[in-house]
């Protein structure tokens, strides 16, 4: 985000880490909190959370210019309501102005224009700074940024967050967790003492552990290529040495691999997950998989006394880094409710689908659906192409109507500058696609559309795209 100049009492749109921009405003910091150290900053109050950080000058940016912009990129429910928190702020705000007029102004009252004092961090240790009034936030080494709740609102960061769930019952049995404070924007996540551990650290999982680790949670990783353990480990993480000692060590062990082969090994091969289960140990399978594997699964960690849940995620790496992830969980109902911290670190939403392989099914389904939908993408622009069109021009006409999405122009523009960098592997929604259409066939439902679309990844697979973004299968157009 572009420097800014602005003074207290401006509204903004502020952006913590990897987090989406926020509204807020600047205030004034309580006189006793110490100076952030390094570059110039601002103090923020959030609007629909109560909290406060300091943010970068660079982070910010003016809320009339950009809201427009901001609302188009954020469609949270909890950011609407920080959205409508703003606009009541501004009518209260400009009845108040109506009023001084007749009245004059409040002895003593401050004045919103006054010049920002460019704020320095004195202190390198983050975790020192706290408002007088409030309780002492819980130290967390991983999160950058400090956070701290209005005084006014206790209750909002300090309760236990098992209480701090919204639940929504439908009427299909399913329940959904709304993670309401998954955000650094909230910060105030209370994360749970259970020693966590964390199988596979690839495009999806990597994001998983920083934000994991970032919100305080005691983590040790393993990945089958060691190498990408040391980032994680130089930010608190501990090391396992294999599958069946992070089992063995940890309380709950999430695995995120490439496929059902893949996570069978874990488990089941050798020095696997499998050994190191005893009776209460938790294990989460977040791999995007068939029902089958995760019956099977299941069926193994149970006999050992275990306790199993999947929790396949919609998503993709930005997304995950981000913390904005979508989990489908199923299986072990307590389980679930246990991991509370763990899937509001990760996510923006959470949903409980009752037996395990539910969450394989729907994740399947909507794999299938994103897989078939880009393929249509990548032939309407290649059409476009071939008929003299502007592919540009098709993105710009795509992006007004009906189907216009973040998904849309992010793909669309990347294939327009030929950028396949992976956010979501080509061949994995490959994977997806066949798993989909057996699934189809297994309940005896035609899958037509997503057949089709199976043979055209097929094609960009056999020109070396499998490693490339799911947006690739573009090249299958083009060859």
């Amino acid at each position: 985000m572009a420097t800014v100049h602005l003074r207290i009492g401006d509204l903004v749109w502020g952006k913590l880490g990897r987090y989406p921009p926020w509204p807020g405003k600047i205030v004034s910091p309580p006189k006793d909190l110490k100076k952030p150290r390094g570059k110039k900053c601002h103090f923020v109050k959030f609007f629909g959370t109560e909290d406060h950080a300091w943010i970068k000058v660079e982070q910010l940016k003016p809320y009339h210019p950009h809201k427009e912009e901001m609302i188009k990129i954020n469609k949270g429910k909890r950011f609407q309501q920080a959205v409508d928190a703003v606009e009541d702020f501004l009518k209260k705000a400009k009845g108040k102005d109506q009023n001084s007029d007749s009245k004059g102004e409040s002895k003593g009252k401050k004045t919103p224009n006054k010049p920002l004092k460019i704020l320095e961090e004195e202190d390198e240790d983050l975790s020192a700074l706290k408002d007088p009034s409030e309780k002492p936030v819980k130290d967390d080494p991983h999160f950058h940024h400090f956070l701290l709740s209005q005084s006014e609102k206790p209750a909002s960061s300090m309760e236990p967050i098992s209480k701090r769930l919204k639940i929504i019952e439908e009427d299909t049995g399913s329940t959904s967790i709304q993670a309401a404070d998954s955000t650094a924007i909230n910060g105030s996540i209370t994360p749970t003492d259970k020693r966590i551990g964390f199988l596979g650290l690839g495009l999806m999982g990597s994001g998983i552990v920083s934000n994991l680790l970032k919100m305080g949670h005691v983590v040790t990783v393993w990945n089958r290529t060691a190498e990408k353990c040391d980032l994680f480990i130089q930010e608190g993480a501990r090391l396992g040495r294999t599958p069946a000692e992070v089992a063995s060590m940890c309380d709950i062990t999430f695995s995120c691999v490439s496929d059902p082969k893949a996570a069978r090994d874990l488990v089941m091969g050798p020095s696997g997950v499998l050994q190191g289960i005893r009776p209460g140990k938790c294990y989460i399978e977040m791999s995007t998989v068939d029902p089958e594997t995760i019956t099977e699964l299941s069926q193994v960690i149970t006999s050992r006394g275990g306790r199993f849940l999947e929790a396949p995620v919609a998503g993709s790496q930005q997304l995950s880094n981000d913390g904005m992830l979508v989990i489908l969980a199923a299986g072990d109902r307590t389980v679930y409710e246990d991991c509370s911290s763990c899937f509001q670190a990760m996510g923006k939403t959470s949903f409980f689908l009752g037996e395990a392989g539910n969450a394989a099914r729907m994740m399947l389904i909507l794999n299938m659906v994103q897989g078939s939908f880009m393929a249509t993408i990548a032939e309407g622009l290649t059409l476009a192409q071939a008929t003299g069109q502007s592919q540009q021009t098709f993105l710009d006409i795509l992006c007004q109507g009906q189907m216009a999405s973040t998904f849309v122009d992010q793909k669309c523009q990347n294939i327009l500058q030929g950028n396949f960098k992976p956010d979501y592997y080509l061949k994995h929604i490959q994977k997806d696609l066949r798993l989909a259409i057996s699934m189809g066939d297994m309940a005896n439902h035609p899958t037509p559309m997503a057949a089709a679309a199976n043979e055209v990844y097929k094609r960009a697979k056999a020109l070396d795209q499998s490693d490339n973004d799911i947006s690739a299968v573009y090249r299958a157009y083009i060859h």
